[in-house]
């Protein structure tokens, strides 16, 4: 066990977690928080999954998805158990909702060195949410940083501002999930709320970790015009049109086994909607279709190709009328 950053000490041995934006409080001697993974000891709180790595991989970045950082490159994946949602639709949960704490004793070093040892550009820190393993994940990518890898996560966005500060200086881009409205994330997520995913935006958009944004659309929950309206003119209003979305199909998992999978229509609606609303890059996943490839926002011409996951990158400027796709992490792409 390592003992955990972002907490204090309360009343008798209880003490507050600020990692993530639940904040737990006054959780008890003896006691973990919501994640499962931070236990109070006597007053001090403990990370018990540091170098409990549950699931290693190697992954094409475009798998995140990002598809404007570093493409064509492949990272090493990273999850611990545990998470601070308990969404009903989750893919991971397995290792997200688990009965025990469980993984390989694996150092952040190994981990470095396994990534550099397959080839990997960098390291991606995903399946479950890194916010709560967040001690080991820094420091990976502490590490990972001095040995020239990118570092990248896939988060459900609960992670504090002061967090995300402290992350920056290491963390090259993020994924967040933008889940559907606040009713979504209270009903189905079991979370107090939307707000602290557009303050962890905004965090990341201060602090300059590149960001892109994924929303898995599950019919009847999020699928509204409405619902799929009110998170792009968010995302418009304070992040700007060049931020890349993606539209992910909803297939089912774990406690909406009832839920159909969402039809191709109804991602490309949300597409469409997007688009004319004026976001530049607009992406469909988790589905047979055209709108994986990066158009030029001006003329309409293919600058990356993309089909599955293989990637033709030759360059961030359109061969026919020059103008630039906005592409970071260009020196770790393929």
């Amino acid at each position: 066990m390592k003992e955990a950053l972002f907490y204090e000490k309360a009343v008798n041995d209880t003490v507050n977690c600020h990692l993530c934006a639940r904040h737990c409080t006054e959780i008890p001697n003896g006691s973990t928080g919501f994640c499962g993974v931070r236990k109070n000891q006597e007053g001090v709180l403990y990370s018990l999954v540091y170098g409990k790595a549950c699931s290693i991989a190697m992954d094409p970045i475009e798998k995140k998805p990002l598809f404007h950082f570093a493409p064509g490159s492949e990272c090493l994946s990273m999850a611990t158990v545990g998470c601070n949602f308990r969404c009903m639709q989750c893919q991971n949960w397995e290792i997200s909702q688990p009965s025990e704490i469980s993984g390989q004793e694996i150092s952040p070093e190994k981990i470095v060195e396994m990534a550099k040892a397959q080839g990997a550009k960098g390291i991606a820190y995903t399946y479950t949410e890194p916010t709560i393993f967040y001690e080991y994940a820094y420091d990976t990518m502490k590490l990972a940083s001095k040995a020239g890898l990118y570092n990248v996560w896939v988060s459900n966005g609960y992670t504090t501002p002061e967090v995300i500060k402290h992350a920056s200086k290491y963390l090259d881009a993020v994924n967040v999930d933008v889940k559907g409205n606040d009713k979504f994330y209270k009903k189905v997520c079991m979370t107090p709320g939307i707000k602290p995913v557009y303050d962890a935006l905004l965090a990341y958009k201060k602090y300059k970790v590149f960001t892109e944004i994924t929303t898995l659309v599950v019919p009847g929950y999020n699928d509204r015009q409405k619902d799929i309206l009110g998170i792009v003119e968010w995302i418009k209003d304070n992040l700007g049109v060049d931020v890349p979305l993606h539209f992910s199909a909803f297939f089912p998992q774990y406690k909406l086994t009832d839920v159909p999978p969402t039809p191709l229509k109804t991602v490309e609606k949300c597409h469409d909607i997007a688009k004319r609303r004026g976001m530049n890059y607009v992406y469909i996943g988790n589905a047979q279709t055209d709108k994986e490839s990066t158009f030029c926002a001006k003329c309409g011409n293919t600058v990356i190709e993309r089909t599955g996951y293989s990637t033709t990158y030759q360059g961030d400027k359109c061969k026919k009328c020059g103008t630039k796709v906005p592409v970071a992490g260009k020196q770790w792409t393929r």
